[in-house]
């Protein structure tokens, strides 16, 4: 059960952070990505580049989140559940607080859930 809810938050995350890519990288410039982010034509088109790099970065997240799911590889999916909790909460710092609840929480809940889950521990080896 656990297992299963930890798949789910996880792809929710990944889905996120899919859709983060589509808004940065192609709706940015455009009335929807204006209106999410509360800014003018002027602003949009002055800041496109800079959103379309920061939705290229929110890909990646994806990328290695479902890359860990579908790998099986649980390292991997704390690794980057990890990297979107980090993001989040400089996000929210730096930019615009809603970002922790948007983005950082639901990775925290993702990775509670994963760290709970039954799986296979991987040891640390001494060299």
């Amino acid at each position: 059960m656990i297992k299963t809810l930890a798949t789910i938050t996880v792809l929710i995350v990944a889905a996120l952070h899919a859709g983060f890519l589509a808004l940065e990288m192609f709706y940015w410039d455009h009335e929807i990505g204006r209106k999410v982010f509360s800014m003018t034509a002027q602003q949009s088109a002055d800041t496109a580049v800079l959103a379309a790099n920061q939705g290229l970065y929110n890909g990646f997240l994806a990328a290695g989140l479902l890359w860990g799911l579908f790998a099986g590889k649980r390292d991997v999916v704390v690794f980057f559940l990890l990297c979107v909790i980090v993001a989040g909460v400089f996000g929210a710092v730096t930019a615009k607080p809603t970002i922790l609840y948007t983005q950082a929480a639901p990775a925290a809940l993702a990775l509670v859930l994963t760290l709970m889950a039954p799986g296979k521990r991987q040891k640390l080896h001494k060299a």
